[in-house]
């Protein structure tokens, strides 16, 4: 199947990269551009694409808001892309936000070309990633605001999973994918993928980004805990 791929960035050069990159591959193709978020919501609703890779600084309406416009379209009954945000080392701030407006990943923008094309097919296939690099920094610079971790207790909210679930929890909250998930626990990827499944259908969240957060704001792992 071929992931339909909508580029969101104000600037024509980084575009033109991006759809260099993407059409090298036989399952990407990308079917339109935008330079500014309320132009990526307009041709998001027009061609429909299966994921927007979206800038977050442009004029006008930012990639944060047209992220947050792109989703909440679900609640009209429309097609709702997956969105991955692309963001740099100075705008961790904004990545809490895109998370709220309901973004499936966040990768830096000098993602090496294989690492994008990665997670395009990841998120457009329902999965969520998060650039362990981001994760890390996100969480450090929040560390003030979470709650202090209990290690001889599990939160109430967990209690709900398995020890197995409880440890691929705290796998994804260090930015690992199933594959590498599968390798740490010396199991099948398919494995994994049912274990993730049931951690994110226990606990009520809607993707692998959101379970980065519960597992840090429960105190289930620490910010530094990630190697």
């Amino acid at each position: 199947m071929t992931i339909r791929v909508l580029l969101v960035d104000d600037q024509p050069l980084l575009r033109t990269g991006f759809r260099l990159i993407l059409e090298a591959e036989t399952d990407l193709t990308v079917v339109g551009e935008a330079g500014d978020g309320k132009a990526a919501q307009e041709q998001a609703r027009a061609l429909l694409p299966d994921v927007v890779l979206m800038d977050v600084r442009m004029p006008g309406v930012d990639g944060i808001d047209a992220t947050r416009r792109i989703v909440r379209e679900a609640g009209a009954g429309a097609h709702v892309p997956k969105v991955l945000v692309l963001t740099t080392f100075d705008l961790d701030e904004y990545i809490v936000e895109a998370l709220r407006a309901g973004a499936s990943g966040f990768l830096l923008k000098d993602v090496p070309p294989d690492e994008l094309v990665n997670a395009i097919r990841v998120v457009a296939a329902g999965d969520a990633i998060v650039a362990p690099s981001i994760t890390r920094r996100l969480l450090d610079r929040f560390a003030t605001r979470l709650p202090p971790a209990h290690p001889q207790s599990t939160p109430a909210r967990l209690d709900r999973l398995t020890e197995r679930e409880l440890e691929v929890l705290r796998l994804i909250a260090r930015g690992m994918s199933n594959a590498e998930i599968a390798a740490e626990l010396v199991v099948s990827e398919t494995t994994v993928k049912t274990h993730v499944g049931n951690v994110l259908t226990k606990l009520s969240l809607r993707d692998r980004v959101q379970a980065v957060v519960l597992a840090y704001e429960t105190g289930l792992i620490t910010p530094g805990a990630i190697p």
